[in-house]
């Protein structure tokens, strides 16, 4: 008969048995089970934990195997832990912005290896944008359509003479336009790694000015709710863009 998990302790949440299987870690796959029931609800945030030596004999591995679990989740910004009389480890509540923020960095260091490529990073935005840019139109109401007006037609920052960071900042603006988070999750990392390995020097004033003059293009579509044109001048302006990008070089 297999081992059954720990009684939940007063304040702590049970954990459901997993049987590991040595296909994979076997502290992956506790990290797996105890994600799924993170992200599902099962265990909200603000739950407390079993301690290790719990973990281990619910899930049949070792205190080590589930330590390691933890820590992963614990990267994973899942699970918090606290020292102390009322400490131990704690469900957080997950945050997009972080999540986000950990893409990015992961997308910045996979460029630098020969699985991914600028271009294919410059593909992906090709498919998700000028679809985000139709959902904007579709969807925007005054406020937003403000938001994204000011984007196109935000000053350049003296700090940064080429305007990029306004430019990725209004492609940024436009995600968020649709109303859809996830669009918004997919494309901002795509577009962080953009702003920190895309080489700017040598880049013509003129030709960041026609940039924002197809932002401030694609902006009125939006305003005016024309989703064919709004989508059709988004991926206008990503083909012209991606010329640009390649002819001046990406790595920093």
């Amino acid at each position: 008969m297999p081992p059954q998990p720990p009684a939940a302790t007063p304040g702590t949440a049970p954990v459901a048995h997993l049987r590991v299987q040595r296909v994979r870690p076997a502290y992956r796959q506790v990290a797996d089970e105890l994600r799924t029931q993170i992200l599902a609800g099962t265990l909200p945030a603000g739950t407390r934990l079993p301690n290790e030596g719990e973990l281990g004999r619910a899930f049949g591995v070792s205190r080590s195997t589930a330590r390691e679990a933890l820590r992963v989740l614990s990267s994973q910004h899942l699970v918090e832990t606290h020292r102390g009389v009322q400490g131990g480890t704690f469900v957080s509540e997950p945050d997009p912005a972080r999540v986000v923020e950990d893409v990015g960095s992961a997308l910045g260091v996979l460029v630098m290896t020969p699985q991914l490529h600028v271009s294919d990073l410059l593909e992906a935005r090709l498919l998700l944008e000028p679809a985000a840019a139709r959902l904007a139109a579709q969807r925007a109401d005054a406020e937003t359509v403000e938001a994204v007006r000011n984007a196109a037609a935000a000053h350049r920052d003296a700090r940064d003479p080429s305007g990029f960071v306004g430019h990725l900042d209004f492609h940024t603006t436009l995600l968020m336009a649709t109303g859809n988070l996830m669009l918004t999750l997919m494309g901002q990392p795509v577009n962080d790694v953009l702003r920190t390995r895309l080489r700017r020097e040598g880049v013509e004033a003129h030709e960041w000015d026609k940039v924002d003059a197809c932002h401030r293009e694609i902006a009125e579509h939006v305003a005016e709710g024309r989703a064919d044109d709004a989508e059709a001048a988004m991926r206008d302006h990503l083909v012209e863009l991606r010329g640009l990008y390649e002819r001046e070089g990406f790595w920093t």
